[in-house]
């Protein structure tokens, strides 16, 4: 019996933040008989029926890490093939002392760009380190595998063109309200461009968790409410995963400026929508597509530049931009792609 042990925060599809792992642990589940799902919380009926969740969930630190520990060694036996970390690096560094004795293959799969002690740990201790490409990871090591990011694209389906003939062009982004996403600057890019002729209105969608990150909603709504960007920019709140696909159709440009290769990209790639980023590693599925969809990170003006563009090209032609760009999700990032690329690796 092929079994994967799968480690991962949340289960639940409509999570704003981590929905998108249910679709990569039923990608995983369709390529074998069995996947343990270890998680924090998750709800019943999201994960196909030769899943199971074991929840270690508890209200203190060290009660959570005795139902952790106890809830992995019992799913250690039978052998698995494989015991999966989707972004939780801790977690990874516990299971290291049960998992690597037996010869099982331990994976982190990490994209994000804090290289803290603890995913230097993980990185020491997996026998592999996965991420959507090289540079995603934070860290150099022999280790790292660019296995790409792990799209649903039946989630997110290719809507139709949609005219902007009659209306203003609709910029969005989504995501936590991170000061590292520096969306201001995507504000001040919008304001650049109106203020060379184009019609456009930005709308952002995300979390904020107290602290950094509710204090940076805070400063983007005054921001928005401020004489120069009255009208054209808003601060929404966080949208339900399942309602993602609506708002993706409904945008004309998807934007990130995030120092890491953002999935909203890459969901609305696969949603046929024109996309513009900043993160490097997003270079080759950029390649060759004119006009460029990379801007310069701390330079609103060529966000503006990069806006101006776009709105210059025909509804038929973005939306061919955005085909271009779903096929290549398919071929790279998908879940089918991600899931195989883990299996081939536990197999060596």
């Amino acid at each position: 019996m092929r079994r994967v042990v799968f480690i991962t925060q949340t289960v639940d599809p409509a999570d704003p933040n981590l929905g998108a792992t249910t679709a990569k642990i039923a990608a995983l589940a369709r390529r074998v008989d069995e996947v343990a799902v270890l998680c924090d919380h998750g709800v019943d009926g999201a994960l196909p029926e030769n899943c199971r969740l074991r929840r270690f969930g508890a209200p203190t630190r060290q009660r959570r890490a005795y139902r952790f520990v106890s809830a992995l060694i019992r799913e250690l036996h039978p052998r698995p093939v494989a015991v999966v970390g989707h972004m939780v690096p801790l977690y990874t560094v516990v299971a290291a002392p049960f998992v690597r004795p037996l010869r099982v293959p331990l994976m982190l799969w990490y994209t994000h760009w804090k290289g803290h002690v603890v995913v230097r740990a993980a990185t020491l201790v997996c026998t592999h380190v996965l991420s959507l490409d090289l540079r995603s990871f934070p860290l150099r090591s022999s280790n790292v595998h660019g296995i790409g990011h792990g799209i649903d694209t039946d989630e997110f389906p290719c809507a139709p063109p949609s005219s902007v003939a009659d209306r203003p062009l609709r910029v969005m982004s989504l995501g936590r309200y991170s000061p590292m996403k520096r969306l201001d600057e995507l504000i001040e890019g919008v304001r650049l461009a109106r203020a060379r002729g184009l019609n456009a209105t930005i709308e952002l969608y995300g979390t904020a968790s107290p602290g950094a990150e509710a204090a940076h909603k805070l400063e983007l709504e005054h921001l928005v409410a401020s004489e120069d960007y009255r009208g054209f920019a808003s601060v929404g709140g966080p949208i339900p995963r399942t309602e993602l696909p609506c708002y993706y159709a409904d945008a004309d440009i998807v934007v990130s400026n995030f120092v890491s290769p953002d999935k909203i990209i890459l969901e609305a790639c696969s949603s046929c929508r024109p996309v513009l980023a900043s993160d490097e590693c997003f270079d080759t599925l950029f390649q060759a597509l004119e006009p460029s969809l990379r801007f310069e990170r701390g330079r609103p003006d060529t966000l503006a530049a990069r806006l101006l563009a776009l709105a210059a090209l025909g509804d038929d032609q973005r939306h061919a931009i955005g085909h271009t760009l779903r096929e290549r999700v398919k071929a790279h990032h998908s879940v089918d792609t991600w899931a195989e690329a883990i299996l081939r690796l536990a197999d060596r």
